[in-house]
């Protein structure tokens, strides 16, 4: 017996040390799958966010008739494409991260690319195109009101598309195509710098200026009406009351601040007109330091719009796009995950811009909540 027993006990060690052994290895794909699980979880929620939101904003601009307005109608052609970025680019994403090798295809890598970077680049031009407008709706008031249709909106819709396209479509033409079994990863190509150049100066460097140019102006001009609208306390005359409401709509509709008398540019300058005739006795009557307070107040949140739309859209967006320069200059080598990570920065974007570009206007919020009510009925 005890012969036996030792015999057990010398031929059951190795498999403890093995156990032992194994337990760390064990330990650590558990760690590894967990920390894959969470990651995943994230990448589709912030997908099934930017989902939710920019679906929000289509269905408010589509089903609310006072926001059928071609300011809104850009903003609406922005969620239609940030909305495609969540359905069409993130969840390949989020399967490619997870698998860490592609899978479904050369066709489908081309694709996906192309996709990629033609909804990506439009949501970028979109914001241009969104900055241009209110520079003019501030800038030439009157003027551009009568120039300001759906036509038109719908021109400059059209307008940033095809210059994504072209600049998504080269690498088409000279991307390496894998014999067999097709592609192990799906990546942007670095080989033409004269491309990259290209790229991404067209699709993000000279955006980022032209913003920065115009949303720099739209602060100058208003707070330039602000200042004209504080500094005609000292006069009461019905000339300057209507040039106040004019400026007044002005920044309203530069900044998108909810106002209660918010409505089409036509309806505006007929309100406009009326003031001319009709003097308000309340802004006769109006207490000075209130009306610089407010203006104050209005100057400030100004700011502070232009501040979130700005400062969102370069953080999201400039580690992207310097990390692609650098790389296709051949002066940085990114590993990958630093690569998902900084993409994946930009596709947050898609989910800040219904927020940043609805949030501060009343008629929106109250025709989300009709949509919330609708639902809670439903």
């Amino acid at each position: 017996m005890e012969m036996e027993r030792y015999l057990g006990e010398s031929s059951s060690a190795p498999a403890n040390t093995t156990n032992a052994t194994a337990t760390p290895g064990a330990a650590f794909r558990v760690m590894v799958v967990t920390e894959r699980l969470a990651l995943v979880a994230l990448l589709a929620l912030l997908t099934l966010l930017t989902v939710v939101m920019n679906g929000a904003v289509i269905a408010a601009i589509c089903t609310t008739k006072k926001l059928h307005l071609p300011a809104n109608y850009l903003i609406c052609s922005l969620a239609v494409t940030d909305f495609l970025v969540a359905v069409l680019v993130m969840p390949i994403s989020i399967l490619y991260i997870t698998t860490e090798t592609w899978s479904l295809g050369q066709i489908v890598c081309e694709a996906w690319l192309s996709v990629d970077m033609t909804c990506c680049t439009s949501s970028i031009l979109h914001l241009c195109v969104i900055a241009l407008d209110r520079y003019w709706a501030i800038t030439k008031a009157i003027e551009y009101a009568r120039k300001r249709t759906a036509r038109r909106a719908a021109v400059m819709v059209a307008m940033a598309w095809v210059i994504s396209v072209f600049i998504s479509i080269p690498p088409l033409f000279w991307r390496r195509r894998e014999e067999g079994g097709g592609p192990q990863q799906c990546i942007i190509e670095h080989d033409h710098v004269g491309y990259t150049i290209f790229s991404t100066f067209g699709a993000f460097y000279i955006p980022m200026t032209l913003i920065l140019i115009l949303y720099s102006r739209i602060y100058g001009a208003a707070k330039t009406l602000y200042q004209k609208r504080g500094s005609s306390r000292h006069l009461s005359s019905r000339s300057t009351d209507s040039q106040n409401s004019l400026n007044h709509c002005r920044v309203t509709h530069a900044f998108c601040i909810s106002d209660p008398s918010n409505s089409d540019n036509a309806t505006e300058l007929e309100r406009n007109n009326i003031t001319v005739r009709m003097p308000s006795i309340d802004l006769e009557m109006a207490d000075s330091d209130e009306r610089n307070q407010i203006c104050t107040s209005r100057e400030r949140k100004a700011a502070r719009i232009l501040g979130l739309i700005l400062g969102a859209f370069i953080v999201c967006w400039l580690p992207f796009f310097l990390k692609e320069l650098l790389v296709g200059l051949k002066m940085l080598n990114s590993p990958p995950y630093v690569s998902d990570l900084l993409t994946w920065l930009g596709y947050v974007n898609s989910l800040i811009n219904p927020l940043l570009y609805t949030s501060f206007n009343e008629d929106f919020k109250q025709a989300f909540k009709r949509l919330i009510r609708c639902k809670g009925h439903t």
